[in-house]
């Protein structure tokens, strides 16, 4: 690809990430263009389209850029003839099983190797591997200007959902014993893994044959997703990470005292200290840098990569206690820049033994800063792409 405009046109939408992509697309000397609009449908959306296109007809973009894949951006492209490119922050990203990946018109980029790989062997010709990304001058500045730092400080601090409105609890009650036993017995399989994705697997052929019967699967035409992808994803993986994150959370408020963030009902999370929800951009760093430990449980649908989460509690400066992913050695010294655990009773041993030991998780905290501030910045990877794709050739306008 040929950069020569200097200009971007970006679909916006309610991705955590995108104003540090913005920025940093600007540092590189890119002028962008927003398009905005609500999608009830990733796949198709005339409105969307129109916008698009006319958008085009009246600039000279290099490229079109997404947080995420939308087939209908996608579509639009390849009719205009211009580079669609996209960088994942979600995995498994649904809206990829669809036929527009196929298109001669995209660049994609995901944060989880599985998936890479996975579209890889499929036959989707322009697509790498990126690792998700901090901005820590921005936090940074945040931290040194804050007067309220005091009101962030906790023990045990965890920010994120608690998926308490998944479609499981409300499916269960209409299937039979038996696939109720086994649906059960599933999760609980995945719950005592970490770092591996059990669930389609455990999916077996006869199990989607009785979810037919009372599943209902919805998806467009050209759509190439399925029961067991689906339902492995939408449904148990948000039910998964929900008794994970609970559980989890009541055995560590026996011992310590423990906080959490979050816009989730939290009624049943007897004398943990709710602190209600904080914004990305103004509150959550605080967090970050005032708690002792910051906790991060990766929802199991992310088979190998690291989310935003982990590069966030690095980048303020935060000690990190994660559950285990296979991309985490590719880039961080387990202990070193931070700490993992892969069952409740060491991710117990491990928040009494840093607790007691604030030397060593100061030294683990700056280590993990130092480490991501150097070499995951977005600067690192936004050069990344565009010298990939750059170097990709095979696609001219």
């Amino acid at each position: 690809m040929e950069i020569q405009n200097k200009r971007i046109l970006m679909y916006k939408w309610r991705a955590y990430n995108y104003l540090d992509v913005y920025q940093t697309f600007r540092m590189f000397g890119f002028e962008i263009d927003f398009i905005e609009q609500h999608l009830p449908s990733y796949d198709e959306d005339e409105e969307l389209t129109f916008k698009l296109l006319k958008m085009m007809r009246e600039k000279s973009y290099d490229f079109v850029f997404t947080i995420n894949y939308f087939g209908v951006v996608s579509d639009a492209c390849e009719q205009f003839g211009i580079p669609y490119v996209s960088w994942s922050c979600d995995s498994p990203l649904i809206s990829m099983y669809h036929e527009s990946v196929f298109n001669d018109c995209n660049y994609i980029f995901l944060f989880d190797k599985s998936s890479y790989l996975f579209f890889k062997e499929l036959g989707v010709e322009h697509i790498w591997h990126l690792p998700l990304a901090v901005d820590t001058n921005r936090i940074d500045h945040m931290i040194q200007n804050a007067k309220d730092l005091k009101l962030y400080q906790n023990e045990i601090a965890f920010v994120g959902s608690l998926y308490e409105r998944n479609a499981y609890d409300s499916l269960i009650p209409t299937f039979p014993p038996y696939l109720q036993g086994y649906l059960d017995c599933a999760m609980e399989a995945q719950m005592n893994v970490s770092g591996g994705n059990l669930l389609e697997r455990l999916l077996t052929d006869d199990i989607c044959m009785q979810l037919e019967r009372h599943y209902r699967l919805e998806k467009s035409k050209r759509s190439f997703s399925d029961l067991r992808l689906i339902f492995a994803t939408t449904v148990l993986g948000f039910k998964v990470a929900k008794e994970q994150r609970c559980s989890y959370l009541l055995e560590l408020v026996k011992k310590h005292q423990v906080s959490i963030y979050t816009n989730s009902n939290t009624h049943d999370l007897v004398k943990i200290d709710y602190r209600g929800s904080v914004d990305y951009w103004t509150q959550m760093p605080k967090v970050f840098y005032g708690s002792k430990i910051n906790l991060n449980f990766t929802i199991p649908n992310i088979k190998s990569g690291i989310p935003l989460r982990v590069w966030d509690v690095l980048g303020a400066g935060g000690f990190l206690i994660t559950n285990y992913q296979p991309e985490l050695e590719m880039y961080f010294e387990p202990d070193e820049d931070l700490v993992v655990f892969e069952s409740r009773q060491e991710l117990d041993e491990k928040v009494s033994y840093y607790l007691e030991h604030e030397e060593q998780r100061c030294k683990i905290a700056a280590n993990g800063y130092e480490k991501v501030k150097l070499n995951h910045n977005y600067q690192n990877r936004i050069n990344k792409m565009l010298q990939l794709l750059q170097a990709d050739t095979s696609y001219t306008k």
